[in-house]
């Protein structure tokens, strides 16, 4: 499980060092691939294994949308293991996605890591928490 938000930078060479509680369940490898709200979506290999089997069963090949699912996350994923320093790095077209410059803010998000631009993250936290009570309500929390 993911937990926490931290604040980052990407290197010259496009590299982020991920944070220290993260690292060990990354170590056996990790996906990087578009996620959803404009950020980046980070998984360990099984997850991103068990998510890929998930999308894979759920989307029939006559079903134009359910490609495009398909093409958007599986296009733009990216295999890693982090290095000795715990740094992993993200590809241009995923930066590129996700408007990542210098500074990042990589959070915990359960079974995932999601990796923002801080600026994008800010207005996407601010337009979310006012309806958040209500938003749980929906689910029957």
């Amino acid at each position: 499980m993911f937990l926490g938000e931290y604040q980052h930078s990407l290197d010259a060479k496009g590299r982020i060092i991920l944070p220290s509680r993260f690292r060990a369940q990354l170590e056996p490898g990790l996906v990087l691939t578009r996620g959803l709200d404009g950020c980046l979506w980070l998984m360990s290999l099984e997850d991103w294994n068990s998510f890929a089997e998930r999308l894979t069963e759920r989307v029939s090949l006559g079903d134009p949308r359910g490609r495009d699912i398909q093409r958007f996350f599986f296009s733009g994923a990216s295999e890693d293991r982090p290095d000795k320093q715990g740094r992993i790095s993200v590809p241009e077209p995923l930066r590129t996605h996700a408007a990542l410059e210098r500074d990042v803010t990589v959070m915990g998000a359960g079974n995932k890591i999601e990796i923002w631009n801080p600026q994008r993250w800010s207005q996407r936290r601010t337009e979310v928490e006012p309806a958040i009570e209500e938003r749980i309500a929906d689910l029957q929390f």
